[in-house]
């Protein structure tokens, strides 16, 4: 099955017209509101949630939703689901009017004049940005999440809203069209679930995700919702039976608890059959029982009585009450045997654990990030969360990048490893050393040289798993490197690599500016050292550009030509530029540029070797052999070319693809790696190609220092008994 494909929702039977409705919102009048708060809010505060109440029913006086109710039975809505989670008169107030700003003509100016400015900012950070016009769907998309999730770090109850508006919105999917439902639910299961999931809202969640799949994936919902209606009828009293068996034991063990059975939802059963790629049938764990007592030693003990009555399931067990979910969820999980062949799942958590299950940072939620008082770990949790994202926003380059930060961040599958002084930090799954680096301090995974893991030094690159020890070596010359964003798998640190390799390439960019204008300026008999201030004044006027740094680096990176540059600083010489003389020095290529310059993979040129440069938009130099395949075609660009020759005493080393055709003999191979490690060279990559049963091709990529030195290496190679030919490859 495809995952991500939709389909076209099939004519359902009238029974089963509600399946994608979700619980039906009947009418809910305000006087309806008003009384169920009454049971938590002062009378004040109830008053004030009416007053907003008739603010936003003024407002959105005349408009009406696509069923053809009246506009403001759907903000009133919102407001009982908040309500529902037993959120502060504030939030609802929000809630009653968290469209106001969008679909009227009331400003924000106003709302915060009438209810105070903390309501005007929970419903403009709420509102949507329709008054940008954006060059796609997709860019207005991503944009309004990204100012989402930065109010959504000032104050959790913007996304609290959000989440109970986007709930209420699938509840009644069912006026909208087909293709635009579709799009409304997989944005609802790639978005607004997994933001629930990652706060530990489990009650809106789970809906949301049914409500989704019922939506995008009709067929499928339908089908296998009748299927987990078969499978239950020819169980009818299995649930009924095992609760049960679990409080009577409970009883007789002397532990009080409550005991609750249930079919697992549609939708995680269809994920779960996705991952594992297995049938219904092959699926054992469709049922689940939740106990709930008054203690955590109790849940360890009554884990006992469990495993004592039904055989565990070994490695199904995960205890999170002693390392939490990073949304702060706990609970024990331990998958039995239970009657009648059923592997069952039982969950066994406190009630103040299940309370926050359900309702996640809403059980217990701030106002400000900043009134953290206390140790709440589900708090804490989620507060970091948030603060990474605003710190991952900062960094991203636009808002189509910081979304796929976000998609990235919002499905963790972690693994728990511990700093040398014994913390416990959470990583995603498959996160390297250099992720972890990155979460302890950005300073860290900026300098960060090497690792050991249990006290082994490994490279950085190494894949972390549970329980590692990890200790970061750093050096203040340690720097990132473009090749460590093909393994990280974090954002955050995704985002600093990013942002340290942009500025990197800055400063080489100005760097290399600078030596290609004086090299352009000498050409045409000018002493550099006598351009004046004024004149570069002048130049930064005419190209709109504000420092003379910005005009190096587009220099630098090829933007613009340094001889037109040269030239326009000039405007006698550009005058009379036939007559100018112009010199015939190259540019000293040092090997040390950076990122700026580059060395073509086609012919892998390496010091000795006659070059060329080539000057790339956006890119700076690449460096190529005159005898290169791919010349030819740049030829067309002369404009582009520059005289390039490496310095004297050039330092680093250079990649060289050589190919050895060796006998096939046993051990071949380690004779010719010998050779090269001899010679005090280095094997990056190595490929083998048989050409008959008698004769191989062995493909090295080397790095050496020069020509001298890979000669030396193919001097030595061809004096082995097994070596029948070897030459240096290009192209």
């Amino acid at each position: 099955m495809d995952a991500s494909r939709p389909e076209t929702p099939p004519p359902a039977p009238a029974d089963e017209l509600q399946v994608a409705a979700g619980p039906a919102d009947a009418r809910l009048l305000i006087s309806d509101l008003c009384t169920y708060l009454e049971e938590y809010l002062t009378l004040d505060q109830v008053r004030e949630v009416y007053r907003a109440y008739l603010f936003g029913a003024e407002a959105h006086e005349g408009q009406s939703r696509l069923s053809g109710e009246p506009y403001i039975y759907h903000p009133l809505a919102v407001a009982r689901i908040l309500a529902g989670m037993r959120m502060d008169h504030q939030c609802l107030m929000a809630a009653i009017l968290h469209d106001v700003i969008e679909d009227t003509e009331t400003a924000k100016e106003q709302l915060a004049r009438e209810f105070g400015p903390e309501i005007a900012e929970l419903v403009d950070g709420v509102s949507k940005l329709t008054l940008i016009k954006f060059r796609s769907r997709a860019e207005a998309q991503a944009e309004n999440f990204r100012k989402m999730m930065l109010a959504m770090t000032k104050d959790i109850r913007v996304i609290m809203i959000k989440l109970a508006d986007r709930l209420h919105n699938m509840r009644t999917l069912g006026v909208m069209r087909a293709n635009k439902a579709r799009r409304i639910a997989r944005e609802t299961l790639d978005i607004y679930a997994p933001i629930a999931n990652r706060l530990g809202i489990n009650s809106i969640r789970h809906e949301l995700e049914e409500l989704g799949m019922a939506a995008h994936w009709p067929w499928r919902y339908r089908i296998l919702r009748a299927a987990l209606r078969k499978r239950r009828g020819n169980r009818k009293e299995v649930v009924g039976n095992i609760e049960g068996v679990l409080r009577a034991r409970l009883r007789q063990e002397g532990y009080d608890g409550e005991v609750y059975g249930r079919e697992k939802h549609v939708y995680s059963t269809y994920r779960k059959m996705l991952e594992k790629k297995l049938s219904l049938n092959e699926l054992a764990d469709v049922y689940a029982f939740r106990i709930i007592v008054d203690s955590v030693d109790t849940c360890y003990r009554v884990l006992g009585v469990v495993h004592n009555l039904y055989r565990p399931v070994p490695g199904r067990f995960k205890d999170y009450i002693a390392i939490p979910k990073a949304n702060g969820y706990q609970s024990l999980h331990t998958v039995v045997f239970g009657p009648f062949g059923l592997s069952i799942e039982v969950q066994i958590r406190t009630r103040e654990m299940h309370r926050v299950a359900e309702a996640g940072v809403a059980a217990h939620w701030l106002y400000k990030s900043n009134e953290l008082t206390g140790t709440d770990a589900s708090q804490q949790h989620a507060l970091n969360w948030l603060h990474d994202l605003l710190e991952i926003q900062s960094e991203a380059g636009n808002a189509n990048e910081f979304l796929d930060h976000l998609k990235v961040d919002l499905f963790p599958d972690e693994v728990y490893v511990f700093t040398p002084n014994g913390d416990i930090r959470k990583l995603p799954r498959g996160a390297t050393v250099i992720d972890f680096a990155y979460d302890v301090h950005t300073d860290i995974g900026n300098h960060c040289v090497g690792a050991k893991v249990s006290h082994v030094l490994v490279p950085l690159r190494t894949v972390l798993r549970n329980g590692d020890h990890v200790e970061v070596l750093t050096s203040k010359w340690g720097r990132p490197s473009p090749s460590w964003l093909d393994y990280v798998v974090t954002s955050k640190a995704r985002a600093h690599i990013r942002q340290f390799l942009k500025n990197l390439q800055r400063g080489e960019s100005v760097s290399l500016g600078e030596r290609l204008l004086e090299k352009a300026l000498t050409d045409i008999r000018i002493n550099p050292a006598e351009v004046s201030e004024v004149q570069k004044a002048e130049l930064l006027k005419s190209l709109k550009l504000k420092r003379w740094a910005d005009l190096l680096a587009d220099v630098g990176l090829g933007n613009r030509l340094a001889t037109v540059v040269a030239l326009q600083l000039q405007p006698a010489a550009l005058a009379g530029s036939k007559s100018v003389k112009v010199s015939t020095s190259d540019l000293a290529i040092r090997g040390t540029e950076g990122v700026v310059v580059t060395y073509a993979r086609c012919c892998r040129p390496i010091p000795g070797d006659p070059i060329l440069g080539f000057l790339s938009a956006g890119r700076g130099i690449t460096i190529h052999t005159p005898d290169c395949p791919n010349v030819a075609k740049f030829r067309k660009h002369p404009e582009q070319w520059i005289d390039v020759h490496w310095e004297e005493h050039i330092k680093g080393v250079f990649p060289v693809n050589v190919r050895v055709e060796v006998k096939n003999q046993r051990g071949v191979l380690a004779q010719v790696a010998a050779v090269i490690a001899e010679l005090d060279a280095n094997i990056d990559t190595v490929n083998i190609e048989e050409r008959d049963g008698l004769n191989s091709a062995i493909d090295f990529i080397v790095e050496v220092r020069d020509r001298v030195h890979l000669a030396t290496i193919l001097r030595r190679l061809r004096a082995l008994e097994p070596v029948i030919r070897i030459n240096r490859m290009k192209g």
